[in-house]
């Protein structure tokens, strides 16, 4: 989230000296992007970030993806998704293009290590869990309903409570993920019309400090690999920092839906927007108030974009079928809509309780062939109206 933020010491000036205690020079690192051109913070550390001991190359990023088929519908049940690994590690990729990547995970592993995205930006939705996001510019405490924000560069690990299960939506953009331009004006201030405003970013807290010698891990992602950087000391050593540069929380239920007399388009509950895609948040809401309103999207055709619903809690009105963890994928080219009957059955009702994820990309989506086992191959017929 692009506003200035301070935590910790910082000198009075940029590049001037910064002195430890024992007279030795802290290291000031710029955090950039777009080439010095872009947002950036600059921080402070105990030791030089660039003293890396030894590296290890972890080898190429899986993305199997599957065979180019026919177009259709699809709808993957990944309720009973596999748990296993960390955070990381243990992601199921779901679908991706070259804009965006999304992946599923259940994690039942700790991070022993640091990671370091140094080709996206993350996004990472809680749907169940609850922890702290450890990172070089502070903690982060989240709850079922956060978007965790990291962006490129960030240094993190993930510290989930104790028996506490996860089930996390991941979001790699390989641009900077920001909130839509008509939500804020040119000073960067969220307007009165947006749906979230700035009181309900959340940002690091406390800055920990770690002064420790051992061998510490930092797997660092780039060019499509993961690089295992070992230091000596301890990677989150950040005495102070400041800037525009840094991750942030922000909750689904923080999102105030926009409504009308009428049934709003999807623009309406977006939330993110990035390179080539947009991501939207559906949270319960009051219908549409014309007496004669039809609350239930209307038929539609995805001319240039492929849409991703992911499906958190509730009745999600316009479909049967469907349960929490559901993801269906409805691609451009072919018209989608409404469940027969469910027009019909939305008439008259006065608001809904479905909490969902979308994601719209402005390229066509391919799918991993792990989530094949959990696709439902009738979804594609589900609209046949019976005797039809």
């Amino acid at each position: 989230m692009p506003f200035y933020v301070c935590r910790g010491q910082v000198p009075q000036k940029r590049h001037v000296q910064f002195r430890q205690p024992d007279g030795s020079l802290y290291s000031e690192q710029v955090m950039g992007t777009r080439g010095f051109s872009g947002i950036q913070s600059i921080l402070y550390h105990i030791h030089p970030p660039t003293a890396v001991s030894r590296v290890a190359d972890l080898g190429p990023v899986s993305q199997e993806y599957e065979e180019e088929g026919a177009l259709r519908h699809r709808h993957f049940r990944t309720l009973a998704l596999t748990p296993g690994g960390d955070i990381v590690s243990g992601r199921r990729l779901l679908m991706g293009n070259s804009d965006v990547v999304l992946s599923l995970v259940r994690p039942t592993e700790p991070m022993h290590y640091f990671y370091r995205n140094g080709e996206a930006d993350e996004v990472l939705f809680i749907h169940e869990g609850r922890g702290r996001l450890q990172t070089n510019y502070g903690s982060l405490p989240y709850h079922p309903g956060d978007y965790l924000v990291i962006p490129i560069g960030t240094t993190w690990r993930m510290l989930p409570e104790a028996d506490q299960a996860h089930r996390v939506l991941t979001v790699e953009a390989f641009g900077p993920v920001v909130p839509p331009n008509r939500y804020h004006n040119e000073w960067g201030q969220l307007l009165e019309h947006s749906p979230y405003c700035e009181r309900d970013i959340r940002l690091p807290e406390e800055l920990e400090t770690f002064d420790e010698r051992g061998e510490f891990e930092v797997r660092v992602k780039a060019n499509g690999r993961l690089t295992a950087c070992f230091f000596s000391f301890h990677p989150l050593d950040v005495v102070g920092w400041d800037g525009y540069l840094h991750p942030y929380a922000l909750s689904i239920h923080d999102f105030e839906p926009i409504t009308g007399r009428v049934h709003q388009p999807p623009p309406a509950h977006q939330t993110f927007e990035g390179p080539g895609f947009v991501l939207c948040s559906f949270v319960p809401r009051l219908f549409d108030y014309h007496p004669e309103a039809i609350p239930v999207p209307y038929n539609h055709s995805n001319v240039d974009s492929d849409e991703v619903l992911y499906y958190v809690d509730g009745n999600f009105m316009s479909r049967r079928g469907i349960e929490p963890a559901s993801v269906t994928l409805h691609p451009r080219g072919i018209p989608h809509g409404p469940h027969p009957g469910a027009v019909e059955g939305s008439l008259g009702k006065e608001k809904t309780e479905e909490l969902a994820v979308m994601v719209d990309t402005f390229r066509p989506l391919r799918i991993g062939k792990g989530m094949l086992s959990h696709e439902d191959p009738g979804y594609m017929r589900s609209w046949e109206v019976s005797g039809s």
